[in-house]
């Protein structure tokens, strides 16, 4: 049973949805009858942003947000918001109300069995685009890491927070997702998967598929491997010393 509840949001020039998304996450959290917070991370909006946060948390205690004084990337908003977690559960989302909050109750009834409960597109609202990146790259991170996810980068997760204890996250860009994945995979963590709602974007910007984003992705994707890689060959050699 989920004892308490952090909602981390990493938001970029969300001006238009995040105090319908805040709002959203506090009405879900009182449902739920445990103590929670809602962590925002401002990464640099320029737009009003910020101004709409501040409103936010003046009004509701449950409700913080963290700014980053310049635009550092989707993975260092959300690592931000993770370090900044309090509670026994960390449930992240993005801020772009293209998900219904409500269904993390699908994800926490599985948290005390699985250190990380992965909800999945089912469908994915997203362009043709995007859904055949998104489905390009499931497939290399899993030919990679021998990672049996099927939507890496669904924005709707459920983790024990000690995992973040045990390992410092490096991306600062999209591969975030599968950094902590494939990390928490290597440690130990088991991963379930649970299908949720997914809805069309219908404000705000939307800069996942740039080719500025995929080349950081690609490049960072590379270096984790390499990473991982020299841990492994680590491990071997200390065991071969043992022995």
């Amino acid at each position: 049973m989920t004892k308490s509840l952090s909602f981390v949001l990493p938001a970029f020039n969300e001006a238009e949805n995040i105090a319908s998304a805040v709002q959203r996450c506090v009405d879900v959290g009182r449902t739920l009858d445990v103590p929670f917070e809602v962590i925002v991370v401002d990464d640099g909006s320029r737009d009003a942003t910020r101004r709409v946060l501040c409103t936010l948390t003046s009004k509701d205690a449950a409700v913080h947000s963290i700014h980053h004084p310049q635009n550092r990337g989707y993975g260092a908003a959300l690592r931000t918001g993770l370090i900044a977690a309090k509670m026994d559960r960390v449930f992240f989302t993005d801020a772009d109300l293209q998900f219904d909050v409500a269904e993390i109750a699908l994800l926490l009834r599985h948290s005390d069995r699985f250190g990380i409960v992965a909800g999945y597109r089912h469908p994915r609202r997203d362009p043709l685009s995007r859904r055949l990146l998104g489905y390009g790259w499931s497939r290399l991170v899993g030919a990679l890491f021998d990672l049996n996810v099927r939507d890496v980068d669904c924005a709707f997760k459920v983790f024990d927070r000690r995992i973040f204890d045990r390992f410092d996250l490096r991306s600062v860009g999209a591969l975030v997702n599968t950094e902590i994945l494939v990390r928490a995979r290597a440690d130990g963590e088991r991963i379930l998967q649970v299908p949720v709602t997914h809805f069309p974007r219908v404000s705000g910007e939307q800069s996942g598929a740039s080719p500025r984003v995929i080349i950081k992705a690609l490049r960072e994707l590379a270096e984790l491997h390499s990473d991982l890689q020299e841990q492994t060959q680590r491990a071997r050699l200390r065991g071969f010393t043992r022995a």
